[in-house]
């Protein structure tokens, strides 16, 4: 399986969606994804990772390193983890948690909640 990121703006934000796989192969295009958002000018990031199948410890870096750079020139970063997302719930949801990185980051189920101002993120 391949990585497809696709990139589209909802008002202020620019929104990736990813699908597929976050691997030590493909990871490192989401991070050039997060690297032009942020030299283009913006700072109001969201990753749609609904359906993003699987991802390794490298995926996780990425996520990681996108919020310390989010962080680091004063943006946002929210993450899409849908419950049902990559067909039997959130892979990525998962390996966060598992990890004990998942309450690093802010999580919404859905574009729309991602992109409300007044929305508040999911429990960890």
């Amino acid at each position: 399986m391949t990585l497809k990121v696709l990139e589209v703006e909802q008002g202020e934000w620019a929104v990736l969606r990813v699908a597929g796989e976050m691997d030590l192969v493909t990871s490192p295009a989401v991070r050039q994804h997060v690297h032009d958002a942020v030299a283009e000018g913006r700072r109001s990031l969201v990753l749609d990772l609904g359906e993003v199948r699987f991802c390794d410890s490298s995926g996780v870096g990425v996520l990681i390193a996108a919020r310390r750079l989010m962080r680091s020139c004063s943006g946002r970063l929210r993450l899409i983890l849908p419950a049902q997302g990559a067909v039997d719930g959130s892979h990525v949801n998962r390996v966060l948690a598992a990890l004990g990185v998942r309450r690093l980051f802010e999580v919404y189920p859905d574009l729309h909640t991602a992109t409300d101002e007044a929305a508040e993120p999911l429990s960890a």
